[in-house]
């Protein structure tokens, strides 16, 4: 069945938001750049961006409804109308008449008596949640991560909020940023003179920043197209950068100890951004945890490298997980056992190790790992008179 043939083309918002949700399920991808794309009615926009993100979001607990009542899986675009209905009755609080006949509406015409059948019985089903992975809709395996990791009541309320709609925060420049990472903006601190690498600086929200400061600015990424970011980032917010290079951080082409500073905003697993990308939740596993954690370890490593004496490196990922938080911050602690953690007294974050966490139900906020070191100045020579 071709695409035009699986929704009817027409106006109807649940046919619209049905067709991007094959995308973002079938083709890979991601909601928020889908729904950028997307020439969506004007009358329908806020209906249809709730109904993407939302659905992807609860994936995997409008399954759980909806396969109670289902014998044979049903094609793509009849489980995302299916997924579309139901979080509309359980979860949007429309009432049942408006949600089933819209729904059944924009199925093809040999779906909608299937269409109609099963959401007519999901209306009257009452909420039962056999666990709180599927409750929440998250996979078992984050759950299980963040349970262990934050204990299990901080993990279930971070869980929770960011099942929520996360807040839109734009600065006085016009740059849309997390509040949390304008926090790992402020711990870089740089004075006047300074010079300063932004390691992992795509998209350049945080090195936008760090260039308002009265210090030279480097920002460098390994993804060419996240590096040309940066660069319109910074003429869009008129930042001045001494350069933006497209470079690989674990071997980076600047000479030793050649920076007063160094923030390393490592690519991460981003389980504290659940609630921005609704889609990450179902494209993470945990070996991809393991693998991030090695390539973080590799950035820190040469970060050191490229400090002076005296200088400071900035470690930060928008994630939770111990192995990409703690475990990091012990590797420096043996690998650097001369490096000084420098506390971050910030009642917005709360210490971690020997670093810091912003939770999401914190401040409704993206989660945010950080720790601040300072290298030690070299040991003066004794006086030969």
């Amino acid at each position: 069945m071709s695409r035009a043939q699986s929704v009817r083309a027409s106006g109807n918002a649940r046919a619209v938001a049905a067709n991007l949700l094959n995308r973002i399920e079938r083709d890979g991808a991601y909601a928020n750049l889908v729904l950028a794309s997307a020439d969506l009615p004007e009358r329908d926009a806020g209906l249809i961006t709730e109904l993407v993100y939302g659905v992807t979001r609860m994936r995997r607990a409008l399954d759980h409804l909806i396969d109670g009542f289902v014998s044979d899986p049903p094609d793509l675009t009849t489980r995302n109308l299916l997924r579309i209905g139901t979080y509309q009755l359980h979860m949007m609080d429309t009432p049942a008449y408006a949600a089933v006949s819209e729904t059944v509406e924009a199925a093809s015409r040999r779906q909608r008596g299937f269409v109609n059948a099963v959401l007519r019985r999901v209306a009257d089903v009452d909420l039962a949640w056999p666990t709180d992975a599927i409750r929440l809709s998250y996979p078992d395996w984050m759950v299980e991560r963040l349970k262990i990791d934050l204990g299990e009541s901080e993990a279930h309320v971070a869980l929770e909020q960011m099942n929520q709609p996360a807040p839109v925060t734009t600065r006085p420049d016009g740059y849309v940023q997390d509040l949390a990472s304008q926090w790992v903006a402020e711990l870089v601190d740089p004075q006047p003179g300074e010079r300063v690498l932004d390691m992992c600086a795509g998209p350049g929200g945080k090195t936008t920043t760090l260039a308002g400061s009265a210090a030279t600015v480097v920002a460098a990424d390994h993804r060419r197209h996240r590096a040309l970011l940066v660069a319109a980032n910074a003429a869009k917010t008129s930042a001045t950068l001494a350069g933006v290079v497209a470079a690989d951080g674990r071997c980076p082409p600047f000479r030793p100890h050649s920076f007063d500073r160094v923030l390393v905003d490592a690519p991460c697993s981003g389980l504290g951004v659940l609630g921005r990308r609704a889609d990450a939740r179902w494209r993470l596993g945990p070996d991809d945890v393991r693998e991030l954690a090695r390539l973080q370890a590799q950035l820190v490593r040469a970060a050191f490298d490229l400090i002076r004496p005296g200088g400071v490196v900035v470690y930060s990922v928008c994630t939770m997980t111990n192995a990409e938080t703690v475990d990091i911050d012990n590797m420096v602690a043996r690998e650097h056992p001369d490096a000084v953690p420098i506390p971050i007294a910030d009642v917005r974050w709360r210490p971690q190790a020997r670093g810091a966490l912003v939770l999401p139900q914190d401040h409704k906020t993206d989660g945010m790992f950080a720790v601040k070191y300072q290298t030690p100045l070299p040991t003066p020579k004794p006086s030969s008179e």
